[in-house]
């Protein structure tokens, strides 16, 4: 799978090779957001730095997918809102369970699901 990438996510995408999940940070208000935009979503400002993630969450929200959009996703999968501990919400997957074993507010941590090109994605799984 290709997942192309932009000025503004290839830090982001750079720091998954090495495991570490990057937040952004505003440094005009402290705002956390992922995923990397050009601007804070709190206030506007451009003036953002990188912060990393401890990858700590819980499970905000989540569906198992039981006919897949791709052939090449085997079902069923989790998909979920993983609300880390520093704020921002992500939607990933989440691994390492069986798919009706999971409930929200589970706490959760991060894992990578690794992708051709040396890039990770961030999954969870249970604590």
């Amino acid at each position: 799978m290709t997942i192309p990438f932009d000025e503004i996510t290839e830090p982001w995408w750079a720091a998954t090779r090495e495991g570490r999940l990057l937040l952004q940070m505003c440094t005009a208000c402290g705002h956390r957001q992922h995923y990397p935009r050009a601007l804070c979503t709190a206030c506007g400002s451009m003036d953002l730095s990188w912060t990393e993630s401890a990858g700590r969450g819980v499970v905000d929200s989540f569906t198992v997918v039981h006919r897949s959009p791709f052939p090449e996703l085997t079902t069923p999968y989790v998909v979920a809102r993983v609300r880390l501990a520093e704020g921002p919400i992500l939607l990933t997957n989440l691994v390492g369970a069986a798919p009706d074993g999971w409930r929200c507010d589970e706490s959760v941590r991060l894992a990578w699901r690794p992708l051709d090109d040396g890039r990770r994605l961030p999954v969870f799984e249970k604590e």
